[in-house]
């Protein structure tokens, strides 16, 4: 079988799944339609439509689109199922039910930013980082009943530096996961649609511990400033530049401030956690009995600012 004889459906949403579709459509396989998410209402008066960036980049290269609000209506699954395709991709998408994901006749592959079995969810990238991890990857794995569970194809793994935010590990993966994708359809192609793969619990040792990637909301971005200053540290930089860690600010307890930089000193204080100070003319807070230092941030109703500007005028 030649990569032009694949018909390949594509499905993915953000700017994470625009590098796998560019890699497929660069290296000349045969993308037959793409399934992306509906046109998003933003604006004041959420009057404009803003369509996805996926849906973008399909439509400039002329592959046809579809936009289902739920993915088991009829009309949709007998639109997708008029292309024939013999392999689906889902890259940072949605859950599919069985009805889509059974469809082709090689099945559907997904590519996870992790390295499952570890980090299933919607959060990968982000709480690899919380947790102070120092390496992650992608995987590519069949989809199955259950969530992220599927038979593994495929990981490929890279380093977390100690400042690595998500935009960084993002990038480092966008490019990843276009690679691995690549390489499992090679595969399936070799093996005319058959490809060796194997369930997760082979991946897991004894008493190994497994961490969740929830879907990330206001709520489970609040700083613990009691935590150690390395873990509020991992916090912020894992939730960088988005959504943004955050903690109420000032006296009255109606502000609020998200910080996206901060650095480690070492340096011990018996300040109470959470308070915000000036040392030796930079920004601190204290977590964990130690000066944490904050090098951007950006006060509820302001712009992102450095400390140094924020520092500006400011009585600390």
């Amino acid at each position: 079988m030649k990569k032009e004889d694949l018909r390949i459906v594509f499905m993915g949403t953000p700017e994470f799944a625009v590098g796998t579709l560019k890699a497929l459509v660069d290296g000349g396989y045969n993308v037959v339609c793409v399934v992306t998410q509906p046109d998003k209402p933003v604006g004041r008066h959420q009057d404009t439509l803003q369509p996805p960036q996926v849906k973008v980049y399909a439509q400039e290269h002329g592959i046809p689109v579809l936009q289902p609000v739920k993915m088991k209506d009829e009309v949709f699954v007998e639109q997708l199922r008029s292309y024939h395709a013999d392999l689906q991709v889902v890259v940072a998408f949605r859950m599919l039910p069985e009805i889509v994901w059974a469809m082709p006749r090689f099945g559907t592959f997904n590519v996870h930013a992790a390295l499952l079995p570890q980090y299933r969810g919607a959060a990968p990238i982000n709480w690899a980082i919380i947790n102070g991890e120092t390496r992650t990857g992608v995987t590519t794995f069949f989809l199955d009943h259950e969530i992220d569970t599927g038979r593994i194809i495929m990981q490929h793994e890279i380093a977390i530096g100690p400042e690595d935010n998500v935009e960084t590990v993002y990038d480092a993966l966008m490019e990843k996961g276009a690679e691995i994708a690549i390489e499992t359809i090679d595969k399936i192609i070799e093996g005319n649609g058959h490809v060796e793969s194997m369930p997760q619990e082979q991946l897991t040792t004894s008493g190994e511990e497994l961490h969740n990637a929830p879907k990330l909301f206001k709520e489970n971005c609040i700083i613990d400033w009691n935590k150690s200053a390395k873990q509020v540290h991992d916090f912020i930089r894992g939730l960088s530049p988005i959504p943004g860690a955050w903690t109420p600010f000032g006296t009255d307890g109606k502000q609020t401030i998200k910080i996206y930089d901060s650095r480690l000193t070492g340096l011990a204080t018996d300040k109470h956690a959470g308070r915000f100070f000036q040392h030796e003319g930079r920004l601190m807070a204290s977590a964990g009995g130690e000066m944490l230092e904050l090098k951007s941030v950006q006060l509820s109703g302001k712009k992102r600012m450095s400390a140094k500007d924020f520092l500006n005028g400011r009585k600390l």
